[in-house]
Protein backbone atom coordinates (compact mmCIF):
# COMPACT_ATOMS: atom_id res chain seq x y z
CA UNK A 1 0.00 0.00 0.00
CA UNK A 2 2.33 2.52 0.71
CA UNK A 3 4.29 1.73 -2.48
CA UNK A 4 1.20 2.39 -4.56
CA UNK A 5 0.71 5.65 -2.37
CA UNK A 6 4.45 6.40 -3.28
CA UNK A 7 3.80 5.55 -6.97
CA UNK A 8 1.17 8.17 -7.30
CA UNK A 9 3.08 10.91 -5.54
CA UNK A 10 6.21 10.12 -8.20
CA UNK A 11 3.45 10.36 -10.36
CA UNK A 12 1.65 13.62 -9.97
CA UNK A 13 5.48 14.76 -9.16
CA UNK A 14 6.52 13.65 -12.58
CA UNK A 15 3.56 15.78 -14.72
CA UNK A 16 4.29 18.75 -13.16
CA UNK A 17 7.73 18.26 -14.10
CA UNK A 18 6.31 17.07 -17.80
CA UNK A 19 4.50 20.29 -18.18
CA UNK A 20 7.36 21.94 -16.48
CA UNK A 21 10.00 21.00 -19.20
CA UNK A 22 6.91 21.36 -22.34
CA UNK A 23 7.12 24.73 -21.02
CA UNK A 24 10.63 25.48 -20.92
CA UNK A 25 11.08 23.59 -24.04
CA UNK A 26 9.08 26.38 -25.46
CA UNK A 27 10.69 28.81 -24.46
CA UNK A 28 13.68 27.90 -25.06
CA UNK A 29 12.78 27.89 -28.83
CA UNK A 30 11.04 30.77 -28.41
CA UNK A 31 14.19 32.79 -27.14
CA UNK A 32 17.09 30.40 -28.37
CA UNK A 33 17.86 29.88 -25.15
CA UNK A 34 19.54 26.12 -24.18
CA UNK A 35 17.64 23.26 -24.06
CA UNK A 36 16.85 22.22 -21.04
CA UNK A 37 18.58 19.18 -20.00
CA UNK A 38 18.35 18.71 -16.54
CA UNK A 39 14.69 19.29 -16.67
CA UNK A 40 14.67 16.79 -18.86
CA UNK A 41 16.65 14.44 -17.29
CA UNK A 42 14.39 14.57 -13.80
CA UNK A 43 11.32 14.00 -16.10
CA UNK A 44 12.89 10.81 -17.71
CA UNK A 45 14.03 10.20 -14.03
CA UNK A 46 10.10 9.99 -12.61
CA UNK A 47 8.94 8.20 -15.82
CA UNK A 48 11.70 5.07 -15.23
CA UNK A 49 10.68 4.89 -11.67
CA UNK A 50 7.10 5.34 -12.01
CA UNK A 51 7.24 2.56 -15.00
CA UNK A 52 9.68 0.21 -12.80
CA UNK A 53 6.81 0.44 -9.68
CA UNK A 54 4.06 -0.45 -11.66
CA UNK A 55 5.99 -3.12 -13.41
CA UNK A 56 6.71 -4.46 -9.72
CA UNK A 57 3.10 -4.16 -8.50
CA UNK A 58 2.13 -5.57 -11.69
CA UNK A 59 4.68 -8.65 -11.96
CA UNK A 60 5.94 -9.64 -8.68
CA UNK A 61 2.16 -9.81 -6.63
CA UNK A 62 2.41 -11.80 -3.59
CA UNK A 63 -0.60 -12.44 -1.17
CA UNK A 64 1.86 -11.29 1.72
CA UNK A 65 0.49 -7.82 0.66
CA UNK A 66 -3.07 -8.16 1.96
CA UNK A 67 -3.58 -5.89 4.98
CA UNK A 68 -4.14 -7.77 7.96
CA UNK A 69 -4.30 -5.49 10.59
CA UNK A 70 -8.34 -5.25 10.39
CA UNK A 71 -8.94 -8.69 9.17
CA UNK A 72 -12.16 -10.30 10.49
CA UNK A 73 -12.52 -13.79 10.39
CA UNK A 74 -14.90 -15.65 7.91
CA UNK A 75 -16.65 -18.46 7.79
CA UNK A 76 -14.68 -21.46 8.32
CA UNK A 77 -13.07 -23.67 9.28
CA UNK A 78 -14.10 -26.06 6.58
CA UNK A 79 -12.30 -29.18 6.85
CA UNK A 80 -11.87 -31.67 4.05
CA UNK A 81 -13.47 -34.85 3.72
CA UNK A 82 -10.07 -37.04 5.14
CA UNK A 83 -8.82 -33.51 7.03
CA UNK A 84 -5.91 -33.79 4.51
CA UNK A 85 -7.16 -29.94 4.50
CA UNK A 86 -8.34 -26.98 6.04
CA UNK A 87 -9.92 -23.96 4.39
CA UNK A 88 -10.95 -20.43 6.24
CA UNK A 89 -11.84 -17.20 4.75
CA UNK A 90 -10.90 -13.75 6.34
CA UNK A 91 -12.70 -10.79 5.19
CA UNK A 92 -10.68 -7.59 4.90
CA UNK A 93 -12.33 -4.17 4.82
CA UNK A 94 -10.92 -1.29 2.93
CA UNK A 95 -11.68 2.25 1.93
CA UNK A 96 -13.63 3.21 5.46
CA UNK A 97 -16.51 3.90 5.68
CA UNK A 98 -17.45 4.21 1.57
CA UNK A 99 -15.08 1.23 1.07
CA UNK A 100 -16.17 -2.32 0.62
CA UNK A 101 -14.78 -5.90 2.42
CA UNK A 102 -12.73 -7.96 0.25
CA UNK A 103 -12.59 -11.85 0.96
CA UNK A 104 -9.80 -14.26 0.71
CA UNK A 105 -9.63 -17.74 1.35
CA UNK A 106 -6.40 -19.91 2.82
CA UNK A 107 -5.88 -23.87 2.48
CA UNK A 108 -3.95 -24.66 5.35
CA UNK A 109 -2.08 -28.68 4.29
CA UNK A 110 -2.27 -30.48 7.39
CA UNK A 111 -0.31 -33.57 6.14
CA UNK A 112 2.68 -31.02 4.84
CA UNK A 113 3.36 -29.41 7.94
CA UNK A 114 0.69 -27.02 8.47
CA UNK A 115 1.50 -25.12 4.83
CA UNK A 116 -1.25 -22.37 4.14
CA UNK A 117 -1.83 -21.39 0.86
CA UNK A 118 -4.36 -18.35 -0.33
CA UNK A 119 -6.22 -19.80 -3.22
CA UNK A 120 -8.82 -17.37 -3.45
CA UNK A 121 -8.93 -13.37 -3.33
CA UNK A 122 -12.28 -10.82 -4.04
CA UNK A 123 -14.84 -8.72 -3.49
CA UNK A 124 -16.70 -10.16 -0.57
CA UNK A 125 -20.45 -10.52 -1.57
CA UNK A 126 -23.69 -10.69 0.94
CA UNK A 127 -23.82 -14.91 0.19
CA UNK A 128 -20.30 -16.23 0.95
CA UNK A 129 -19.62 -19.98 1.79
CA UNK A 130 -17.59 -22.62 1.29
CA UNK A 131 -18.02 -26.43 0.96
CA UNK A 132 -15.69 -29.67 -0.18
CA UNK A 133 -16.86 -31.75 -3.10
CA UNK A 134 -14.31 -34.05 -2.96
CA UNK A 135 -10.75 -34.11 -1.09
CA UNK A 136 -9.25 -31.64 -3.41
CA UNK A 137 -12.03 -29.74 -4.93
CA UNK A 138 -13.22 -26.76 -2.67
CA UNK A 139 -16.30 -24.90 -3.98
CA UNK A 140 -16.90 -21.37 -2.89
CA UNK A 141 -19.78 -19.92 -3.28
CA UNK A 142 -19.34 -15.85 -2.73
CA UNK A 143 -22.67 -13.90 -4.75
CA UNK A 144 -25.01 -11.05 -4.40
CA UNK A 145 -28.19 -12.78 -5.22
CA UNK A 146 -29.97 -9.23 -6.70
CA UNK A 147 -27.10 -8.44 -9.15
CA UNK A 148 -26.84 -11.00 -11.63
CA UNK A 149 -22.74 -9.86 -12.88
CA UNK A 150 -21.83 -9.87 -9.24
CA UNK A 151 -20.94 -13.94 -9.33
CA UNK A 152 -17.62 -14.86 -8.20
CA UNK A 153 -18.43 -18.15 -7.23
CA UNK A 154 -15.75 -20.80 -8.41
CA UNK A 155 -14.51 -24.76 -7.74
CA UNK A 156 -10.74 -25.10 -7.09
CA UNK A 157 -9.04 -27.95 -6.76
CA UNK A 158 -6.25 -27.39 -4.40
CA UNK A 159 -2.95 -27.08 -4.89
CA UNK A 160 -3.32 -26.76 -8.47
CA UNK A 161 -5.44 -23.58 -9.30
CA UNK A 162 -6.34 -20.73 -7.57
CA UNK A 163 -9.05 -16.83 -8.21
CA UNK A 164 -7.93 -13.73 -8.05
CA UNK A 165 -10.36 -11.69 -8.62
CA UNK A 166 -8.24 -8.86 -10.67
CA UNK A 167 -5.40 -11.29 -12.29
CA UNK A 168 -2.61 -9.74 -10.35
CA UNK A 169 -1.85 -13.88 -8.80
CA UNK A 170 -2.53 -15.15 -12.73
CA UNK A 171 0.32 -12.57 -14.01
CA UNK A 172 2.79 -12.83 -10.89
CA UNK A 173 6.28 -13.71 -11.69
CA UNK A 174 6.67 -14.77 -7.94
CA UNK A 175 3.76 -17.33 -7.82
CA UNK A 176 3.60 -18.64 -11.29
CA UNK A 177 5.09 -21.77 -9.83
CA UNK A 178 2.42 -22.16 -6.96
CA UNK A 179 -0.32 -23.39 -9.26
CA UNK A 180 -0.96 -24.47 -12.54
CA UNK A 181 -4.38 -22.85 -13.68
CA UNK A 182 -4.98 -19.13 -12.66
CA UNK A 183 -8.62 -17.89 -13.29
CA UNK A 184 -9.71 -13.82 -12.70
CA UNK A 185 -12.77 -12.20 -13.47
Amino acid sequence: MILILFGFLISFITIILFLILCANIIISFIKKNPFPKKMLIATLSGVVLVSSIYIYEMYFFTFREIDREFIQNGPGPVTSPTEKYVANAYYEPFGGAAGGVNVWVEITNNIEKNKVQTVYYSDAKSNFSMEWLDEDVLYILNDEPNYPNSNRSIELEIGKEIYHENGLACKSLLMKDDYETCYQY
